[in-house]
């Protein structure tokens, strides 16, 4: 590194729509890489936002275009917002994951909105943005990204599972080679049920607890294709509009027995995904479904272990302010043997402020 310390501002917006979760992490190298998050905060979207985010999808290329301005100004708006807040004096620069509307590798392309300079010149700090962009064109998935802060944050555990709106995992091979993949998805259908309940989310599994497991739906699940790939491999919200949701509508069974069916997927998905006897760190806000995580043990013989409050949280936001660190410097923050890629590569944009 070419200094010993970073204070830097991560942004995390995930599939699910939550909210936009912001951390101020200082960065210490002596010599290994330590952490001290200083401030988090999540900020939820007005309700026109949360409507843009999750039709962005659908619309046209000159809209999408305005969109990435538009979001990159209102990110501006939160950082600012978070940095008056917390009184922060000095910071070496945001790092922002952006809002991922497409992502289709195997086409060769991927989308996360909220333009850099726009964020830039809103919040008067430098910018690393894109970070998935690069990958894609070097032939790789362009995901999962996390696996990086797993190796250099948290390299004590076996496995890091991440349960957010899909599940992922990361893991060092026999050949000290860091190995991750999309498991399956999770809260971006677990929420989706819940909201034909009029519900934002199923509190603690509570819903899914009361419901009827379907065997039928279960066993098609089970056996989607996905499930049989080999790493690398990576999910999106296309793939689970298009295959996931038409399994789950031709089912006419209460919600309550579709929540309950997914919740025992994703256990079966996940719970089978590691070693007996493994050391497993489970962060994401999947990890508050108190049902969800009973089923997972139920599938897996491993020790999985829940981390404090801010980590759950914010684990994400934290690891993005360390790709962003990593690439200032220009060191590798995409790992080959992660996303199939030709090569390891350090990636991201980069934006300074433009003074008006």
């Amino acid at each position: 590194m070419n200094k010993k310390s970073y204070k830097v501002i991560g942004l995390m917006s995930g599939t699910s729509l939550d909210g936009l979760d912001i951390v101020f992490v200082e960065f210490e190298q002596n010599p290994d890489i330590s952490f001290k998050i200083r401030a988090s905060k999540t900020y939820s979207y007005p309700k026109e936002w949360y409507e843009k985010l999750k039709t962005g999808i659908s619309q046209t290329k000159e809209d999408l275009m305005i969109l990435d301005v538009d979001y990159g100004r209102i990110l501006g708006g939160f950082v600012n917002s978070f940095i008056e807040e917390f009184q922060l004096e000095e910071t070496d620069f945001i790092a922002s994951h952006g809002h991922t509307i497409f992502h289709q590798p195997k086409k060769g392309f991927t989308l996360q909105i909220g333009d850099g300079q726009t964020l830039a010149n809103e919040t008067k700090v430098k910018v690393v943005c894109d970070f998935r962009t690069q990958d894609v064109k070097l032939g790789g998935q362009g995901a999962p990204l996390v696996p990086i802060g797993d190796r250099i944050l948290f390299g004590d555990y076996d496995y890091c599972l991440n349960l957010g709106g899909f599940s992922n995992v990361s893991f060092e091979n026999d050949k000290k080679e860091r190995i991750a993949f999309d498991i399956c998805p999770v809260n971006i259908v677990l929420n989706q049920l819940a909201n034909q309940l009029n519900l934002p989310f199923d509190e603690d599994g509570k819903l899914a607890a009361q419901g009827q497991m379907n065997t039928n739906l279960l066993n098609e699940l089970n056996d989607l294709d996905f499930y049989r790939q080999s790493p690398p491999k990576s999910l999106g919200l296309e793939w689970v509009k298009s295959v996931v949701f038409p399994i789950l509508e031709k089912y006419e069974i209460p919600i309550k027995s579709k929540l309950r069916t997914f919740v025992e997927h994703i256990a079966f998905q996940i719970g089978n995904t590691f070693k007996s006897d493994a050391k497993v760190l489970a962060s994401g806000g999947g990890v508050r479904n108190d049902f969800l995580m009973e089923r997972i043990e139920h599938y897996s013989q491993s020790t999985i272990e829940v981390p404090s409050e801010e980590i759950i949280d914010f684990k994400e936001a934290l690891v993005f302010a360390l790709l962003g660190l990593l690439r200032i410097e220009n060191h590798v923050n995409c790992l080959r043997s992660v996303t199939g890629a030709q090569k390891d590569h350090s990636s991201g944009e980069i934006y300074e402020p433009v003074m008006s």
